[in-house]
């Protein structure tokens, strides 16, 4: 059976359930008709103009992306200018867009959790639970486990190894090409991790508290990094593109299991034209 993309998206709420979602987030249908058919998915980390135009080459008609296409509400829709660009091109080619952004992050299966175990983690915990009742913004589905959603992860290696070991672990893991920056001796050997996908240095406190030897994320700051050293822990900075993209690889697979699962006749590929920004962008 080929579903419509209302079909798809009971399925993405059932693998990232939008109550999930930070206050400030905009996950969901970006772009797109609900009941246009999908017999084709590509899946990458930013809806830029180019997996946009990889999704309509491949012959999809759905794009789904980590990063919102739309964050804010548009008062105009300039053609010539990011959205805008995006959702001309989306529309004129027939593809529609959906995020799954801090609600993946914060799923049970979603982006922490397979950053967890692409490092072969053990006795996975929530880093940052949610609260069980949410908040005025934010309202936490009610099948939603506060045990195993939230953001962030902690974990222990099967058996502690040397920081340097720890060091290419993590990028064979997210594919560095590169060595990463590292912030923070901390200590010789490394037995429990924290991992945070994408920006996650406002939870160096955090994995601190739960007994982390090291945090591996992205987009640490100055004053974070002054904190992470300051309370003695050491931190792999993988960068947001790496840290994220790696773990949607891997979501892509894990969709594809889903929905042939359920019968549904529809491919799944991840884009592979997308890059780094810092290495030269998406050309």
């Amino acid at each position: 059976m080929v579903p419509n993309l209302s079909e798809v998206q009971r399925v993405l709420e059932g693998l990232a359930p939008r109550g999930l979602a930070e206050p400030w987030d905009n996950p969901g249908l970006q772009v797109g008709d609900p009941d246009g058919r999908i017999s084709g998915i590509v899946v990458s980390l930013d809806p830029t103009l180019a997996a946009v135009r990889e999704a309509s080459g491949r012959g999809a008609q759905l794009l789904i992306t980590h990063h919102p296409l739309i964050f804010r509400p548009i008062s105009s829709l300039d053609m010539g200018s990011f959205p805008g660009d995006v959702i001309g091109e989306a529309v004129r080619g027939g593809v529609s867009v959906v995020s799954l952004h801090t609600n993946l992050d914060s799923a049970e299966g979603g982006i922490n959790d397979i950053l967890a175990g692409l490092l072969d983690l053990r006795d996975v915990e929530v880093l940052e639970k949610k609260a069980g009742n949410g908040t005025a913004q934010q309202v936490i589905p009610a099948e939603a486990n506060t045990e195993t959603t939230g953001l962030g992860r902690v974990g222990n290696l099967p058996e502690p190894v040397p920081l340097t070991v720890m060091k290419t672990k993590v990028m064979e893991a997210l594919g560095a090409k590169c060595p990463l920056r590292q912030i923070g001796g901390g200590r010789d050997m490394v037995r429990r991790v924290a991992v945070v996908g994408g920006a996650g240095g406002s939870l160096v406190a955090q994995a601190v508290e739960r007994g982390a030897d090291i945090l591996v994320t992205g987009d640490v700051t100055y004053h974070q990094a002054l904190e992470a050293v300051r309370l003695g822990l050491t931190v792999i900075d993988g960068g947001h593109f790496l840290t994220e993209h790696a773990a949607m690889r891997v979501f892509a697979e894990r969709l594809k299991a889903v929905l042939v699962s359920g019968g549904w006749d529809v491919r799944v590929t991840y884009s592979e034209e997308e890059r780094s920004p810092f290495d030269g962008g998406f050309m």
